[in-house]
């Protein structure tokens, strides 16, 4: 019987056994599981490919000619490793029990025990277990989508309204997952801020956002990029650590970069955060207050906050051309923010109406699907050369 055709983008499995008979019947009915799949005996070869391929699934024999599966157990760990490792192995069950304890107390994702001589409905019933785990949406996954580059960001333009003319963008992180298709941040933002792994996500999306920036290279042109911060980055260490990627791999100019934080986020701890976020101000990068109007923060507190722009709350600017109300409360943000000196953004702007009414309230800038929806970054240019004067009537 053939092997059944691996998908693309299937899931990758790296094994290694030191009997190839088994691996070759591992990696068979692997395949027809759905995984990509690459069969070793040779600890070396199998150290370089847990570097160069970055498998998703790893199955391990714990007895090896010239090493042992405990030292392999070591170097995954040593290396970070986030794929689910399997053992598989002929040794009793109370070493194989333990060397999988050694694992997850490593800090490994260790998915299991199968012992020699394993059975074809025991293996194919634990990796098609194994296959929808790698597919959830989990912290594992996420880093491992990380390290693979599934990652990339879309850039929603904004508009300087005195000129109607391109004035930045804002980066949003997007995940291409191989199996699943386009994942929302909704569904993968949470499960990074409840790991570190909300730093490492902000890490990657401040250096690529940076490095992309630079390189659309627009004559005459200034353009920030803003990217989101989550509560639990302002939480977690020195902020200005977040920078590092960014900052010193090459020469930047952080005074077109600004960070966006939501009020409430901002006031969990307003002191902390004023620490925070004043080093950041130091370092010449802006800092917007996002969602304005959805949170219960106290105004005192917010001015005391070292922001340098507002975004108003796209409820309240979708239906500010047809709502009074809405418009009210519009005109009464961009007075208060501008008495207090700050630059005002309204998101959410979905018509022509919208988007003049706000012009004529003397709002800064603007962005929304009137403007345009969110870009590759290959076509920024491209539309910057078509929107370089935006017409407003």
């Amino acid at each position: 019987m053939l092997d059944q055709a691996v998908p693309a983008g299937a899931s990758r499995l790296l094994v290694i056994d030191d009997e190839p008979a088994v691996g070759t019947l591992v990696g068979r009915i692997a395949r027809r599981v759905g995984f990509d799949v690459i069969v070793t005996t040779d600890p070396s070869d199998f150290k370089q490919r847990v570097r160069n391929w970055r498998p998703a699934v790893i199955i391990l024999d714990l007895g090896m000619p010239d090493t042992d599966g405990v030292e392999l157990l070591r170097f995954l760990a040593e290396e970070r490793v986030t794929a689910r490792i399997l053992i598989v192995s002929g040794f009793d069950e109370r070493i194989l029990e333990a060397a999988n304890r050694l694992g997850a107390a490593r800090g490994l994702n260790m998915a299991g025990i199968l012992r020699k001589p394993v059975t074809l409905e025991d293996l194919t019933a634990l990796l098609k277990n194994i296959g929808h785990d790698v597919n959830e949406i989990n912290a594992p996954r996420l880093a491992e989508a990380i390290d693979a580059g599934e990652l990339y960001l879309e850039y929603q333009p904004k508009v300087d309204l005195a000129t109607m003319t391109p004035s930045g963008f804002e980066a949003l992180v997007r995940w291409r997952h191989p199996e699943l298709g386009v994942v929302p941040p909704m569904k993968f933002i949470p499960v990074a801020e409840d790991t570190d792994l909300i730093r490492r996500l902000t890490q990657w999306v401040l250096a690529e956002a940076m490095r992309q920036r630079d390189s659309w290279s627009i004559p005459n042109l200034t353009l920030s990029v803003a990217v989101n911060l989550s509560a639990k980055n302002v939480d977690g260490d020195d902020l200005t650590e977040l920078l590092a990627p960014a900052g010193t791999a090459r020469a930047v100019d952080l005074r077109n970069l600004i960070l966006e934080l939501t009020e409430s986020a901002a006031m969990r701890n307003a002191e902390q955060a004023t620490d925070r976020l004043t080093r950041l101000r130091l370092r010449g990068v802006g800092l917007s207050i996002d969602d304005f109007g959805t949170g219960y923060s106290s105004l005192l507190q917010l001015q005391r906050l070292p922001f340098s722009e507002l975004k108003i709350d796209k409820s309240f600017v979708i239906d500010c051309a047809t709502s009074k109300e809405n418009a009210a409360i519009v005109y009464a943000i961009i007075d208060l923010t501008h008495r207090l000196g700050l630059k005002v953004v309204a998101e959410g702007v979905e018509t022509r109406d919208a988007l003049q009414l706000l012009a004529r309230a003397g709002c800064d800038a603007a962005q929304g699907y009137y403007i345009s929806r969110p870009i590759g970054a290959e076509k920024v240019p491209e539309w910057i050369a078509a929107n370089r004067i935006l017409e407003l009537a």
